[in-house]
């Protein structure tokens, strides 16, 4: 807890079995009051790992929901026993949970209501071994949803996370797609209530037990966020209204 605020991070699992406990042994209970695992119809022991770390508060989709949907449990949860601050941390052991302090800090002190971990920032993605057609795709569309959302990340796809009640109660993430737009979609909110967002640079790792998706999803992905950032724009000169936006 910081500042009678209450943190509570989130695990959205998929096949996180032999890396789970590497990162729950990471995370500072000193400030973290809560943890929430969410396992979205894992093939192998995730759920099992979990209980044997004791981590109290387990959901299992009953079948596969996707990424997004795996986040929209882990946000309801989070909500409904008292998070003041939600972190969302992948239980692949390619974030450290070690910036967890840094990150709930930001938004505990008022500085920002919601902050990412950038992989961006001080080059942490190519020194972990981001392959270079992801790197490249990603400062090519970082670059583009800066210019349609008129703001200034260095990057829109990290999956470390984290916001404030007010955010999560704000923003109706629940019309987001169940897929790994989800992401994109939700910033895109974030932005369009008039909250700002704050960064941090964040080291990464990438290695064969890390998740990560292939190249055909990559594209459908990169088209998507392409999508969220033309609808965006649209919105904001009034000409759409979608409702995952203005809702």
């Amino acid at each position: 807890m910081i500042n009678n605020r209450k943190v509570v991070v989130v695990l959205p699992a998929y096949n996180a079995g032999k890396t789970l406990e590497r990162t729950f042994n990471e995370i500072p209970f000193d400030i973290v009051d809560d943890v929430v695992l969410v396992d979205d119809k894992s093939s192998d022991d995730t759920v099992e790992v979990g209980k044997k770390l004791g981590i109290k508060h387990i959901i299992s989709h009953p079948i596969n929901r996707g990424y997004g949907g795996n986040q929209k449990s882990c946000y309801n949860k989070a909500l409904e026993i008292g998070g003041d601050i939600v972190i969302m941390l992948h239980p692949d052991y390619q974030y450290t949970p070690k910036l967890i302090h840094s990150m709930s800090y930001l938004i505990a002190n008022d500085l920002y209501p919601a902050v990412l971990g950038s992989r961006i920032l001080g080059m942490g993605a190519l020194k972990g071994g981001m392959p270079w057609y992801k790197y490249v795709a990603n400062r090519i569309l970082t670059l583009t949803q800066n210019i349609l959302l008129r703001q200034k990340l260095s990057e829109y796809h990290t999956g470390y996370r984290a916001f404030s009640r007010e955010v999560l109660e704000a923003v109706n993430y629940h019309l987001n797609s169940d897929d790994f737009v989800f992401d994109n979609q939700m910033l895109g909110q974030i932005f369009y209530k008039g909250f700002e967002i704050g960064e941090i640079t964040c080291p990464t790792k990438y290695f064969p037990e890390a998740s990560s998706i292939n190249l055909k999803r990559s594209s459908i992905y990169g088209l998507g966020v392409l999508k969220v950032s033309l609808q965006y724009r649209l919105s904001k000169w009034g000409i759409i209204h979608p409702a995952y936006l203005v809702q």
